[in-house]
């Protein structure tokens, strides 16, 4: 295997790794949360981050057998977390006094969303390849927006967390 093929299924080994664990993260969140629509929306969430690992996975078996991305393996459609409060409902903010784990859920997401953008970006602006990067800086844009969702819910939530548990410094 010449060596950049060999760099590029190393990201790509690396990058389905790290979806898995995206996606084995969102259910055992969805699993924990007493909120209807954050059960739904984590469940959304691994269910996007399993199709991320698929489409990351075809993209391997391409290079590995023919050294070239495989232009018929799309994503599918993002979904809608536009919104004020796109993961939790509004009825979280009436027990946000025990909801801890929703707000270590958020922190965690956000870290492994930022972390995934990062590491896309990464690849994409390393590959030589045109197709390469152009998937490479879809997945960022993917995962900016999971990133940037969990973000507005974490600040939405934020103050109201921090009183309930005596955390403001005033």
């Amino acid at each position: 295997m010449e060596e950049a093929t060999k760099r590029i299924t190393d990201g790509l080994f690396r990058a389905i790794r790290a979806e898995g664990d995206g996606q084995h993260f969102y259910m055992m969140a969805a699993g924990s949360v007493a909120d209807p629509k954050g059960k739904e929306v984590f469940e959304m969430l691994a269910r996007e981050e399993l199709e991320h690992q698929n489409f990351l996975k075809a993209q391997y078996k391409s290079f590995a057998e023919a050294g070239r991305p495989d232009a018929s393996v799309k994503l599918g459609q993002k979904a809608d977390l536009s919104g004020e409060s796109p993961i939790f409902s509004s009825g979280l903010r009436a027990r946000v006094h025990e909801a801890h784990f929703e707000m270590s859920a958020l922190s965690i997401g956000i870290q492994l969303e930022m972390n995934a953008m990062k590491f896309y970006r990464e690849q994409s602006e390393a590959a030589s390849d045109p197709a390469v990067r152009a998937f490479y800086a879809e997945l960022v844009e993917w995962e900016s927006g999971h990133y940037h969702a969990l973000l507005r819910q974490q600040e939405n939530l934020k103050e109201d967390y921090w009183s309930a548990a005596d955390f403001s410094p005033y």
